[in-house]
């Protein structure tokens, strides 16, 4: 697996690919310490499985950057790893493409955890944002913008309830909507959803808007937040793959 660590701070980068080539052997890192390096490196061999972005360039805003290198090379995950934890960062990575989100703070197993979701398909959040959709700085979630299932997640393990299966399955999807859902956390627009599963765009836009219903939000965006606080620390493999 190659991974490209992008980071201005050298410490920073060096402890990373530390951690990284950790995973093992078969884990190959390269290093760049600026939003012009990264692009020299990319273009000289996109053949890359995973790209991690701090989002504070000293060259660059890292938004910025996420919006280049998910156009240009979509096939790429990208995710960022930043000083930043507030939940506005992460849901505005999500919206730009990223498929993680790791917060500096965040231990090493935490990071190996978001990397092996994020290789296997799926799209990791870190479990602090569940506190709110907001501005992540502790304040009130705006009304309605946190999903009823979530706070029913959240009550269960404060209570310390053990649940045996995911509190997905108790929502009332239909197979086909979970197979749109699953497509829908991949960040695939519903021109490909309706592509992989032969249905029609109009088809695909009703289940989408279902699927939303039923977790309570409004967005894509916050589907994929409360889905992977659903299915515990941002895991949601088991909703990958969708039969065809």
């Amino acid at each position: 697996m190659k991974v490209l660590l992008i980071d201005d701070h050298p410490l920073i980068l060096s402890a990373l690919k530390t951690v990284i080539q950790g995973l093992g052997d078969h884990v190959s890192v390269v290093g760049a310490a600026s939003a012009a390096e990264a692009r020299g490196v990319l273009a000289a061999d996109p053949d890359f499985d995973l790209v991690l972005l701090d989002l504070a360039l000293g060259d660059a805003h890292g938004f910025d950057v996420l919006t280049e290198f998910r156009a240009q090379y979509p096939a790429v995950p990208v995710v960022v790893v930043s000083a930043s934890d507030r939940s506005s960062d992460v849901i505005h990575a999500v919206d730009l493409g990223a498929m993680g989100f790791v917060p500096k703070r965040a231990s090493n197993e935490i990071l190996f955890e978001a990397l092996n979701v994020v290789m296997s398909g799926g799209i990791y959040v870190p479990p602090m944002t569940l506190r709110s959709f907001g501005d992540g700085d502790g304040a009130p979630a705006a009304a309605g913008s946190v999903p009823q299932a979530l706070a029913v997640v959240r009550e269960q393990a404060e209570a310390g309830a053990v649940q045996k299966t995911p509190p997905l399955a108790s929502l009332g999807l239909t197979p086909r909507q979970t197979d749109v859902l699953a497509l829908l956390l991949q960040g695939k627009p519903n021109k490909l959803i309706a592509r992989d599963l032969n249905l029609s765009v109009e088809t695909v836009k009703d289940h989408v808007a279902a699927v939303l219903r039923a977790l309570n939000v409004s967005s894509r965006t916050q589907a994929v937040l409360a889905v992977s606080q659903m299915t515990h620390q941002g895991g949601i493999n088991a909703w990958r793959n969708p039969p065809r």
